[in-house]
């Protein structure tokens, strides 16, 4: 599908590819991963053509089409949540402009057997079955299920998106992209801006994506969750692992060992030849022997292993010192910012060394009630008592923002530090990735995660006994979120922590707070105990909950207005017709399934009209096994194609074409089988009351 051919990139004398090469099939998961600076989004970047290469080539296949998430993008202000949303389906939205125009001429027209009136015939048919394979009849219902998934409410669809911050916008971006179905995903840290409840929607997306994946994160049960291949960029080069992330680790780790070992001899081997060289250099018997050595050693290919600091494991905060055994009481405690209610009845203890974690959607009040914690914010319901001599260490989640650009790395922990500590500043620089050079660089230079790293580094200088931190590992890498996990887990003291990275949390928090819907919940155990047990209410929610009205509300209805009788069957509308039977001989009866039940089910229907609901049953039934049969064995097809692919050493335009046929057909039946199956429904909740 997409091939990259010796890549290489370089600025000036340094390089940050050197002649790397794989291939992309389709249907692959791929995680990228390697340190910060490696240039993952580089390569990300050079396969969309946003950057070029110094030499090598992209090679992607023209049936591709490619959907690019980078960390930062710009993003409209100017409509509506639902309307911004819907330009995904921006060539849906032609199609149905042309659909209408191609009807209302034929409705006009009466020249019946011209050519020209049998080519606008052909075009409409076109056009139609384009839309069908587009998913235009189930647009509306997309949007709605996908922006409910990365936790938009529906009461927010008709919002102007100006009135949405920087990680929702973010989300409105994701969410066009998810809807566009493209070949292939590029996502350069997606989960940076999504809460818990997202990121396993998304999860469930991308592991049922009928294309490829290929994402850069620092989310390791996310990348375990998507991915089942991973690529790690190091020193320049590729490897690539068939493994997911966390057995990627355990095959690095061996793969290391034989580097090092290989490493280590050959830098005995060159140290004994050089000895030699040096010993009999200017011996004439042993002249041609030392010549002989020093063209081995111009020769030889140099092995290089990956620099590895394992002393960073050993950074710890300051001992905690003594605190009451309450560290804080919050009474009924609520918060409103104007007419906005955040969160009403907090109502909780910490107790002395408890670990606690806030979860929920974002908006919910999580960094509220941390700013409440902390003193910066005053509760607009109950109260805060703060315990006996507690000193409390904050990071939020903007602390990076709160530096000075100016300083150096250096002066923004020398102005703050007090005492002893000062001198051990570059220890603690150091401990967080900070050496050599890197000390005397000015915040405004750092990537995210380095600041981030300083901004924790500068909060461990003075010593506290209850850490508030609010989303720490946001745009940390795997290295980092490692050493502050490991300290936070070797801290005497209290720890509050809001987060959506479940793998930093695992094993580290006993007690977790769910902010949800205006109130707040109290799960006593750690992280995946309150995602299985929220997995369950969830369910049980659902079954208690009647079935959620199709399409979305306030979305554009133009799908169900424009299109010809030829693309019928486009939402709940249709669906209750041809439950009813009424879209041939009875088209006359409008009478709403949902204001008035049919006769059938108020006991007064005839026979004929009892047989008449029984056959149209069949009829949808059979509809839908027929498509099930042939959505089987498409799968088959497809499966077949994705095995041989998976072998392939070389690029046969041919068999992509017949594959993304197969893909696109599969793709149509589909929605076919959604529509067919939702009629069906419909249909039988009315014959059986």
């Amino acid at each position: 599908m997409i091939s990259l051919d010796n890549l290489t990139v370089s600025y000036g004398g340094w390089t940050l590819f050197d002649h790397i090469s794989f291939l992309i099939n389709p249907k692959d998961r791929i995680g990228l991963v390697g340190k910060n600076g490696a240039g993952k989004t580089t390569l990300l970047r050079i396969i969309t053509g946003e950057q070029q290469p110094t030499s090598g080539s992209v090679t992607i296949n023209g049936e591709c089409t490619i959907g690019y998430l980078p960390q930062t993008m710009r993003v409209a202000d100017t409509t509506t949540l639902v309307e911004e949303t819907a330009k995904a389906f921006d060539e849906v939205l032609r199609l149905e402009a042309e659909i209408a125009d191609l009807t209302r001429q034929i409705t006009e027209r009466t020249d019946y057997e011209s050519p020209a009136y049998e080519q606008l015939l052909h075009r409409l048919n076109d056009a139609q079955d384009q839309y069908h394979i587009l998913g235009g009849e189930t647009r509306d219902a997309d949007i709605e299920k996908t922006l409910l998934g990365l936790g938009f409410k529906r009461e927010d669809f008709g919002r102007a998106t100006s009135e949405f911050s920087g990680g929702w916008r973010m989300r409105i971006e994701l969410a066009k992209l998810l809807l566009r179905r493209p070949s292939i995903f590029l996502l350069d840290e997606p989960t940076n801006h999504l809460d818990i409840e997202s990121i396993q929607w998304l999860e469930e997306y991308l592991k049922n994506y009928n294309g490829a994946v290929l994402l850069i994160s620092h989310d390791r049960a996310f990348l375990d969750n998507v991915t089942n291949r991973t690529i790690e960029l190091s020193l320049g080069k590729i490897t690539d692992y068939k493994v997911p992330y966390s057995k990627y680790v355990v095959l690095r780790a061996e793969r290391r060992a034989q580097q090092l070992a290989a490493y280590e001899n050959q830098q005995r081997m060159i140290e004994k030849t050089e000895e030699f060289i040096e010993k009999f250099r200017y011996k004439p018997t042993k002249s041609n022997q030392v010549q002989s050595r020093i063209k081995q050693l111009e020769r030889l290919e140099r092995l290089e292993v990956e620099e590895e600091d394992l002393a960073t494991l050993n950074i710890k905060f300051p001992p905690a010192p003594r605190s009451g055994q309450i560290v804080a009481e919050i009474n009924e405690v609520g918060m409103s910012f104007g007419s906005k209610h955040v969160f009403s009845g907090a109502n909780f203890t910490i107790e002395k060394g408890d670990r606690i974690a806030f979860v929920g959607r974002n908006g919910e009040g999580k960094t509220t009630l941390a700013r409440i914690l902390v003193g910066q914010l005053t509760p607009t319901e109950g109260s805060v008592r703060i315990g006996a001599n507690v000193n409390i260490g904050y990071y939020a989640q903007n602390q990076d923002d709160l530096m000075d650009g100016e300083f150096t790395v250096y002066d923004t922990l020398d102005r703050v530090a007090v005492g002893d500590i000062r001198t051990r500043l570059r220890d603690i620089l150091g401990a967080f990735l900070f050496r050599g050079e890197d000390i005397d660089k000015k915040v405004k230079v750092l990537s995210g995660g380095e600041r981030a790293r300083l901004a924790m580094a500068r909060m461990m200088l003075e010593p506290r006994n209850l850490l508030v931190l609010d989303e720490p590992t946001n745009h940390m890498d795997m290295r980092s979120k490692d050493i502050l996990k490991n300290a936070i887990l070797k801290y005497d003291g209290t720890v509050v922590v809001v987060s959506h990275d479940r793998e930093f949390l695992d094993g580290m928090v006993e007690k977790v707070y769910e902010f949800r819907d205006g109130g707040v919940k109290e799960y006593l155990g750690g992280i995946y105990y309150f995602l299985e047990k929220r997995k369950l209410e969830s369910l049980q929610e659902l079954e208690r909950r009647d079935p959620p009205a199709r399409g979305v509300k306030g979305a554009p209805k133009t799908a169900q207005k424009s299109a010809p009788a030829g693309a019928a069957g486009m939402g709940a509308a249709s669906a209750t017709e041809a439950a009813k039977g009424i879209n041939g001989a009875n088209g006359a009866k409008t009478a709403n399934a949902a204001e008035a039940k049919p006769a059938a089910l108020s006991g007064k229907a005839s026979y004929e009209q009892k047989k008449e609901q029984e056959k149209l049953l069949r009829k949808l039934r059979k509809a839908v096994e027929t498509i099930e049969t042939e959505l089987g064995d498409l799968e088959k097809q497809i499966a077949a194609w994705d095995t041989k692919f998976a072998a392939a050493t070389e690029y046969n335009e041919a068999d992509y074409k017949t594959y993304n046929d197969l893909k696109a057909r599969y793709d149509h039946q589909m929605h076919e089988w959604e529509k067919a199956s939702y009629e069906l429904e419909i249909t039988e909740e009315q014959y059986n009351g």
